[in-house]
């Protein structure tokens, strides 16, 4: 059975250019940095859970809610190809029992925060609006749209941002956990406009400060689908050649 099935919606990701060896320490074994045209990329991403079945069941009140993410890429070889995947440095949500399955479960770094989102709709555009609080500092990215809708590009730096279909998470230096992510080909909205109005350093540490002064290098919207996340597995290596899965 899956372990979430849900949907993401519009995904609002703001993408940074940075140093990859800022990442090496978050850099789950057995996986290595993915970059694009020479770029190490991480990623802010704001987007909505709606439908949300854990273990095939709604949970009361947990089953549409906003995610707010910080995340990079990697990529692992395995079986004769590369298998691409993403790593989270925190993900915030509004409720504190998707954060203790998720870190429970899955140990990963969710955290809880109170948490707002809104759409505003005019005749030709759209705005999305995400927002979380932290330290009683309500911390907002916003991104304004086309109405129309558009794929996303092979080989683009789009597609390089969107199409990741698998989670990893550091446990500590001889384990990882990874998970499957599985989703269609998303579209994505053409950007008109965009806000990011957060505090790095008190969200995400003094690793990621930095990126207070600097400007995404690109943002997209994704129009988003139905997900599942399923066969999570436990990657241990004892050493550069041998890899025991349990």
């Amino acid at each position: 059975m899956n372990f979430l099935k849900a949907e993401w919606k519009n995904l609002a990701l703001f993408n940074y250019e940075i140093d990859r060896e800022v990442l090496e320490k978050y850099v789950p074994v057995g996986t290595e940095i993915d970059i694009w045209n020479n770029k190490c990329y991480v990623s802010l991403v704001g987007f909505m859970f709606k439908n949300t079945k854990v273990l095939g069941l709604k949970v009361p009140f947990h089953v549409n809610f906003e995610e707010v993410n910080l995340r990079f890429y990697v990529k692992r070889f395995e079986n004769g190809e590369w298998k691409r995947g993403v790593v989270f440095i925190k993900e915030i949500v509004p409720k504190k029992a998707i954060t203790f399955i998720a870190n429970t479960l899955y140990q990963e770094h969710y955290e809880t925060q109170k948490m707002r989102h809104e759409i505003v709709e005019n005749e030709d555009t759209n705005t999305f609006i995400y927002q979380w609080k932290n330290n009683q500092e309500w911390n907002t990215i916003e991104i304004e749209t086309k109405k129309n809708v558009s794929r996303i590009e092979i080989d683009s730096e789009a597609e390089f941002i969107t199409e990741h279909y698998f989670g990893y998470t550091k446990i500590n230096e001889e384990t990882t956990f990874e998970y499957e992510v599985t989703h269609p080909r998303w579209e994505q909205f053409e950007v008109l406009n965009h806000r990011v109005d957060i505090d790095f350093g008190k969200n995400y540490g003094s690793d990621f400060k930095f990126l207070q002064d600097q400007k995404p290098v690109s943002v997209f919207l994704a129009k988003g689908s139905e997900i599942t996340v399923k066969n999570k597995r436990k990657l241990q290596l004892f050493s550069a050649e041998e890899e025991l899965y349990a």
